[in-house]
């Protein structure tokens, strides 16, 4: 094998494939990238076994066809100190050769035969959503997923496919996210999609792309890259029970106001009592040990008192992912959970239980 590549191009598809090596044992074949020229055209592979990706690379030169695998850690750390011109890769013996002029590397390959396939299945359903909408949809609910939850099924987002809308689900137990599209003829199913992999398609696909899952996997693809994922082999919580069916208070409130007033009493803590009255919002930082609030002077059409106490940070993740210069909050009692609203995309977030 050997090929003649630019290397700024060589060096952004290796360095999007870190996330997909195995990174505890270097002396896995899952520590390497998979390399093979074949009719003028590079393909690259890297996999842990649960996520893979695949790009396929048109302007090399000077080209032999062959295959070869290389620690992709290594060979980023290679490619990152070259100059930004051709660089020269080749296999001599059971050794990938790196030349740019007068610098040369040598790195040990391992038996390409033996690397692991990526998916191929080729019985998979197209998932009828433009890939722009579903990447929107699910980075609406990322700040919501689990991290390392014993329960593995909260440590990805839900698919949830139903007859006239297609659900985006997460939860870390204290908050739900919960964004959807129309369906536009999918049948319909359900499937978690783990937060690595979810991490990863918002930073691959900002284009076009098709979306296409079995039982276990999920594949997202475009003319030059393919990426897949196992999906999560688990049941995802009854969401839908958690989301109240009627609402005592409805408040329409700009945006810009609640993000200026919580950023500005959670400087030192992150827990905070917002006060409603009919004519004023109180924001009161919870910590016993300074004092932070500022007041809002607003007509809320309201007549009795409420509050809620949260963590900001599930109130500013639900801000920072809306679209509209306005937001709605609703709630029953001060104790109980509350909800937040924007165009196609809610959260239902746990209050602190204070003291009445």
């Amino acid at each position: 094998m050997r090929f003649v590549i630019t290397k700024n191009i060589i060096e952004n598809i290796v360095a999007s494939m870190q996330p997909f090596l195995e990174k505890k044992d270097a002396s896995s074949i899952t520590s390497h990238i998979y390399l093979e020229v074949a009719n003028s055209q590079l393909t690259l592979k890297a996999t842990d076994y649960e996520i893979g990706l695949e790009s396929n690379i048109d302007s090399i030169s000077e080209c032999t066809d062959g295959k070869a695998t290389v620690n992709g850690s290594n060979l980023l750390g290679i490619i990152k100190r070259l100059k930004a011109e051709e660089i020269t890769f080749e296999v001599d013996s059971n050794n990938l050769i790196i030349k740019q002029k007068r610098s040369t590397f040598k790195l040990p390959m391992y038996n390409a035969d033996e690397y692991p396939k990526l998916n191929e299945s080729n019985n998979l359903n197209e998932l009828k959503i433009s890939s722009m909408n579903f990447t929107n949809s699910i980075k609406k609910i990322t700040p919501a997923i689990d991290n390392n939850n014993p329960k593995y099924e909260l440590n990805g987002a839900l698919i949830d496919i139903k007859s006239s809308k297609v659900n985006f689900v997460a939860t870390d137990t204290r908050r739900l996210a919960i964004s959807y599209l129309e369906n536009m003829g999918n049948d319909e199913n359900q499937f978690i999609i783990p937060k690595k992999a979810i991490i990863e398609i918002q930073k691959l696909f900002l284009d076009d792309a098709s979306i296409s899952y079995d039982d276990t996997n999920l594949v997202v693809s475009n003319s030059n890259m393919k990426f897949f994922t196992k999906l999560i082999n688990g049941k995802f919580p009854d969401y839908e029970r958690i989301v109240p069916k009627n609402l005592k208070y409805e408040l329409t409130l700009p945006k810009s106001m609640l993000i200026e007033s919580i950023k500005l009493v959670t400087s030192l803590f992150s827990n905070i009592k917002i006060t409603f009255s009919p004519n004023s919002i109180l924001f009161e930082s919870l910590d016993e040990d300074t004092e932070s609030k500022t007041q809002i002077d607003v007509d809320l059409n309201i007549t009795d008192e409420f509050y809620l106490a949260v963590n900001a940070k599930y109130l500013l993740d639900f801000l920072s992912m809306t679209n509209d210069p306005s937001v709605k909050i609703g709630f029953n009692e001060s104790n109980l959970p509350f909800y937040l609203e924007d165009e196609k995309f809610y959260t239902i977030v746990m209050p602190i239980v204070l003291e009445k």
